[in-house]
């Protein structure tokens, strides 16, 4: 019996819950620049706290509880209980509220659990948010508002503490190769060359920092690949894709296809959606949250809690990858869009990296991908990353998503599949009703 018979069926919610508001900073890179540098954890958390109340048209008067996450409160802020650091910020003091922390997941796991205390009965409007700032970190023991930048070293620190060290020990090697094995046995299983690979992540690499370059609230905003090309004196974004400016970590990665930290903070209102239709004519209701743990010690652990998850809430809903509209997909690796679409069943299995290099995944095609740009364009700040794809989702499907908007058909149904720690898998299916 395999551990991932173990995994028990999701039970239909008590009552249906969506979500009302949402609200979130942009992706900057704070300590860099001279009019966000000394900005703290509580004004981001506060400010895209404020935006989502204000979204779904309400105050903290009328939020019965929050829920805070943080996937490194104690590198990158010294925090402990970071909750309690951040209410004043948003008009909660004297309010019940819970911190949760499970690495890059953080930010989906923010969207399960207010679900479930809403779900429950218990509290009726639940405020919940992740805020992350891991490029500009605070001191140990000075005032947050004098700020350090977060080394790779110190990075890589962190990263020893999401494995477990019972019987062996984190190595600097096992980034590029452990998250390529799954993109290995794709390339094998599929019969694709070295050559393939590669241009594949190319083409992806172009498309996501497209579309993050389009997108206000993006790291890169402004400026694509074509654009970075011509200022290093080359033609193409093809030719600065294999340049120097480009090189590899691993066997096919290279730095486009990984992620690119930065500071920032999301956050979202949900209640029970009879309630919901009083302040929207269009509630985003959440059908269900498949959830696995699968940690490093297994092979493609990646691979396995995605199945595991996506089998709990295509089980529970009736619904498929195929059956929905746009797909979103935490992408600290580039090839992630590409091999958790597929195991999703959001692209036809051994085909996705066809549609990739037809541009069928950008937010002007049929199958559209990851469409703020993804961790290694858009930015990645940890906790707050999960909290900006559901953002971005509920901005899709209301139809408010400027440049980047998917305009070739409805957005009724979204499918976000979760991923952080390297090993807390999950897979969420949002209605627009």
């Amino acid at each position: 019996m395999s551990f991932s018979d173990n995994i028990p069926k999701l039970k239909p919610y008590s009552r249906s819950v969506s979500i009302v508001g949402v609200g979130v900073t942009p992706f900057r890179r704070t300590k860099d620049d001279p009019n966000l540098n000394g900005i703290t954890e509580g004004e981001l958390f506060g400010y895209a706290a404020i935006e989502a109340m204000r979204d779904a048209g309400i105050n903290g008067k009328d939020v019965d509880f929050f829920v805070h996450g943080q996937a490194g409160p104690g590198w990158t802020s010294n925090f402990a209980t970071p909750n309690m650091h951040v209410a004043n910020w948003l008009g909660m003091k004297g309010k019940a509220s819970i911190h949760q922390s499970e690495a890059c997941a953080t930010g989906y796991v923010a969207l399960e659990t207010a679900v479930a205390m809403v779900a429950s009965g218990t509290y009726d409007t639940v405020l919940s948010g992740c805020v992350e700032m891991p490029y500009s970190i605070a001191h140990p023991t000075r005032v947050l508002t004098e700020r350090r930048y977060g080394t790779d070293a110190m990075f890589h620190e962190t990263l020893c503490s999401t494995m477990t060290r019972d019987y062996n020990l984190f190595t600097k090697g096992i980034l590029p190769f452990h998250f390529e094995s799954w993109l290995q046995a794709y390339k094998e299983e599929h019969n694709m060359s070295d050559e393939q690979v590669d241009e594949v992540l190319t083409k992806m690499s172009i498309n996501a920092r497209h579309m993050a370059s389009i997108n206000g609230l993006s790291l890169n905003f402004g400026k694509d690949y074509t654009d970075k090309a011509h200022e290093s004196g080359m033609e193409t974004a093809e030719e600065y894709l294999h340049s120097k400016y480009n090189p590899k970590l691993g066997t096919w990665v290279r730095v486009s296809n990984f992620e690119e930290r930065c500071d920032g903070a999301g956050a979202f209102v949900v209640m029970p959606t009879e309630m919901a239709y009083k302040y929207t004519d269009h509630p985003i209701e959440v059908l269900g949250v498949g959830h696995s743990c699968v940690e490093y010690a297994n092979p493609q652990n990646e691979r396995i809690g995605t199945i595991n998850a996506y089998k709990q809430v295509r089980e529970l809903t009736g619904l498929t990858g195929a059956d929905m509209d746009l797909f979103m997909t935490n992408d600290f690796f580039l090839a992630q869009q590409l091999l958790s679409a597929e195991e999703c069943e959001y692209l036809p299995k051994g085909e996705g990296w066809k549609y990739m290099l037809d541009d069928r995944c950008t937010f002007k095609g049929d199958r559209p991908v990851q469409t703020n740009g993804g961790r290694c364009h858009y930015g990645h700040a940890a906790a707050a990353s999960g909290v900006h794809d559901i953002y971005e989702t509920v901005m899709q499907m209301r139809g408010e998503a400027d440049e980047h908007q998917i305009k070739d058909h409805e957005i009724k149904h979204a499918m976000i599949r979760g991923f952080g720690g390297g090993q807390n898998l999950l897979c969420l299916i949002l209605r627009k009703l």
